[in-house]
């Protein structure tokens, strides 16, 4: 049991050291709503964590058939037991008495509260309208990275299938594209090769642009076991805030912001030029050394220190830890995955690994993470624009078995063109050619680019915008119809973390109200839109998610993540199961590319390919003629300058990020109390330097400018690299005294109100981490409650946090009057 510590003033609680090949020692993590004791719970209920990419099994403790507490699950190969600070206490936001419990429809520019039938006839009215009128292509669907398998799956038939629409993404785009798109560049297909018990048998962990101790809390507290234990690995960490993982690193590099390629093209020609590499290896399993080594010949460790404002000395050091590791993993984030070049950046890494032969055994693989917690599941499913079962649109055999899996004609599937992401479906959105949009279990009037411009969008006269969410969030405040859903522990599903393990979630209280599951909600909509197959049968005949689950079974049968050897009964009761698992191997895959490259061939890859720098697409003959075989591909990217760079009249770079005790825009963690009190409101971090340079000081209020928009929150001095400023992107306008709206008086606390509207060419993920911005000072002093240090303190005794509170954000903020709800300057 954990033994008593505050676990937001400490977030990764106590220690427990091993040493390498070592098992991870068991924790049992816990807490309980005030007053419950373990013996007055009734019932503990299965689950797992929604806030993150961990995927912490968990149970929910129920009592008087409220959810009153949570506790980890010691047997789960995750997390042995230990539970991060989001989910000891996020579940609290379930019960929230703000949260939605009937439709809404908006009646005379405002929403008010209807019934089901009232709400789904005129989502169903618009689609049959629009499809009448303008085609398929007039519908669009943007959902989550937190809904269950099951939910996306059922999503993505209904949408290319039953509407048959290009246009189907997740937010997932803004935060895991990367990761899909860099392991199609270089394995063929998407799938993470590594397995988060690689930390065990690590001597060398390798951390780029991932603030791990944060965005997987779990994770880095197996780390920090390591570290106090027998042989512990060393670390070097690419990150230009001076954060936790940092602190503890071998070597620490903190690069200017959007020059990763320079510095990775430098790490791999101190390794080539040194001859650390496994030719033996590369032979048998890889294409593309030569270009590559011609590509990072000049690529020397001076000059990148130049480009990258990070000593030669360091970079040299780093490399000599990377290339004499016997066993290196490597985890890589948003630092890489929204900056410039993102895709050459991590494929790069693959690189590395690659040329290293550091793939495939214990402790040797490489993790490219993702930020939600069923990031996987929208990929694999199919949520996120690519084909269900990772299988190739511009393939015509893939389509058509995935037309036999659906019971469609192949010409059904939309595949004329490359799948619509993100970006560009709020652009058609804006040009009017996307008619109706449906958000689903996500916030993009906060967490999309040039929010100014995001807003303009979904308030627009000519856009129907249907929003399936627990809050009435900022996007939920601008839709014609919104619908109530219920979370975790209000349904019963599975979701896919980030290192392919697979957990069942299951029902352990009912949802507030008439909130419904996401997948009833869809199986409800394709049931009054009477989609069907070619036979004239009913195109989705699950009712449940088990059904639901036993079909996506099907679909994935024989593809990269084959879940056929997985059911609800063989992962209810213990731990989690990484896929591909099959009949014949129940126990699952805890590495890929144990014995070569298995799914690069032509005929069998996911994609062909782009070009790094320009996202052109190889196409089959390319790709055919450039690996026949099927191994993977070593492919080199030159280091191109950043599209928006400081200047005179902007003279920081901006880069923005998380915190640990907030997820995505607050809409669950802000609700909750211990998490909202150490992290009330938004901040600015700036280094020392630059700080006294402006005679700035500690808990100034400053505004934050970009040519797009501003932002203001108080100041935080820290050793940030000089000429960088630090934004948490959680803070939105939901819990402010003037509401959200075109007209809301209260200045901006969006970090997006600043960020560009710019994509990675490969993989179409937004560029968060590279505005060009000013700082003015608006007001010295603090004279405001600062949030809780946990990464960026650079004095002794600054990483205590600030101790929880009660409280939390006002149950008013829903805003209504009556039962009505008004959107500041209504359109209709």
């Amino acid at each position: 049991m954990e033994e008593s510590v505050d676990r937001i003033a400490e977030p990764w609680g106590g220690r427990t050291p091993y040493a390498r090949h070592g098992a991870w020692p068991t924790r049992v993590d816990t807490h309980l709503a005030e007053g419950v004791t373990e013996d007055e719970v009734q019932r503990w209920v299965q689950s797992a964590s929604i806030l993150h990419s961990d995927g912490d099994a968990m149970d929910i403790a129920v009592k008087d058939g409220r959810m009153v507490g949570v506790r980890g699950r010691a047997v789960d190969r995750v997390n042995r037991g230990r539970l991060g600070p989001k989910d000891l206490f996020a579940w609290q936001a379930n019960a929230s008495p703000d949260r939605l419990t009937r439709p809404l429809v908006r009646q005379g520019g405002r929403l008010v509260e209807t019934d089901w039938p009232t709400a789904m006839d005129r989502i169903v009215a618009r689609s049959r309208e629009l499809l009448e009128e303008q085609g398929p292509g007039s519908i669009g669907f943007y959902t989550t990275g937190q809904l269950f398998l099951e939910e996306y799956y059922t999503l993505a038939v209904l949408a290319r299938a039953g509407i048959g629409t290009n246009h189907l993404d997740g937010n997932t785009r803004l935060c895991t594209s990367t990761a899909a798109e860099a392991l199609k560049e270089s394995f063929g297909c998407d799938g993470q090769p590594g397995s988060y018990d690689d930390i065990d048998h690590a001597d060398v962990i390798a951390l780029f642009g991932h603030n791990l101790a944060e965005t997987q809390p779990v994770q880095w507290m197996r780390v920090l076991d390591r570290l106090e234990g027998a042989d512990p690995p060393r670390l070097v960490c690419v990150d230009p805030r001076p954060t936790r993982v940092a602190r503890r690193a071998t070597v620490h590099l903190a690069p200017r912001v959007g020059t990763n390629v320079a510095l990775l093209n430098a790490l791999l020609h101190e390794t080539i030029r040194h001859d650390r590499v496994d030719h033996e290896y590369i032979e048998a399993h890889t294409v593309g050394f030569e270009e590559l080594a011609a590509r990072v010949k000049d690529c020397t460790a001076e000059w990148a220190a130049a480009v990258c404002d990070v000593p030669a000395r360091l970079i040299v050091e780093a490399a000599e830890v990377l290339g004499g590791a016997d066993r290196l993993l490597s985890t890589v984030l948003q630092g890489v995955y929204q900056s410039h070049q993102a895709t050459a950046a991590a494929v790069q890494i693959n690189n590395l690994h690659l040329i290293r032969g550091m793939l495939g055994r214990p402790g040797a693989g490489v993790l490219q993470m993702n930020g939600q917690p069923t990031a996987q599941n929208t990929r694999e499913c199919g949520a996120n624009g690519d084909l269900p079962g990772f299988r190739n649109w511009e393939n015509d055999e893939h389509v058509a078995d995935l037309a036999r899996v659906w019971n469609v004609e192949p010409a059904t599937i939309p595949h004329y063109a490359p799948p619509t992401h993100a970006m560009q479906m709020f652009r058609y959105a804006e040009q009017g050619s996307i008619r109706m949009l449906w958000i689903s279990g996500t916030n993009p009037a906060v967490s999309l680019p040039e929010l100014s411009r995001i807003r303009s969008i979904l308030s627009g006269e000519r856009l129907f915008v249907v929003v399936q969410d627990l809050f009435l969030t900022e996007t939920a405040q601008l839709a014609d119809v919104v619908l109530p859903a219920a979370t975790w522990g209000e349904k019963t599903g599975t979701f896919t973390n980030a290192d392919r393990t697979v957990h069942l979630s299951d029902k352990a209280v009912e949802p507030p109200g008439e909130a419904r599951p996401d997948l009833d909600i869809f199986l409800d909509y394709a049931a009054r839109m009477d989609f069907r197959d070619k036979d004239g049968g009913p195109l989705i005949p699950w009712r449940d998610p088990e059904s639901a689950f036993e079909a996506w079974k099907r679909c994935s049968a024989g593809r990269p993540c084959d879940y056929t050897g997985l059911s609800y009964g063989l992962l209810r009761g213990g731990s989690g199961i990484q896929w591909p698992c099959t009949e014949d191997d129940p126990s699952g895959t805890p590495r890929l590319y144990t014995d070569g490259i298995s799914w690069a061939h032509p005929d069998r890859c996911e994609a062909y390919g782009k070009d790094l720098v320009t996202g052109a697409s190889s196409g089959v003959v390319e790709y055919r003629s450039l690996n026949p075989d099927g191994k993977a591909m070593l492919k080199a990217a030159e280091f191109m300058p950043l599209h928006e760079a400081p200047s005179e009249e902007y003279p920081f770079q901006l880069t923005t990020g998380r915190t640990v005790y907030h997820f995505h825009t607050r809409t669950k963690t802000g609700r909750t109390p211990q998490l909202n009190a150490a992290a009330p409101d938004v901040w600015v971090e700036i280094s020392e330097a630059d700080a006294a340079a402006r005679d700035l000081a500690e808990g100034d209020l400053v505004e934050v400018g970009s040519p797009r928009g501003s932002l203001r929150g108080r100041l935080r001095v820290t050793g940030l690299r000089r000429g960088t400023l630090f934004v948490p992107f959680h803070y939105g306008y939901w819990d402010t005294p003037a509401g959200f709206g075109p007209n809301a008086t209260v200045p901006g606390r969006a970090a997006n109100e600043t960020t560009v509207t710019d994509w990675d060419a490969a993989s179409k993920q937004p560029l968060f981490k590279t505005a060009a911005a000013t700082l003015t000072l608006v007001e010295k002093g603090g004279g405001q409650h600062s949030p809780a240090p946990t990464t960026t303190a650079s004095e002794p005794g600054r990483d205590s946090g600030v101790p929880a509170t009660e409280g939390g954000p006002d149950a008013r903020v829903r805003q209504t009057t009556d039962d009505a709800i008004s959107r500041e300057g209504g359109r209709r």
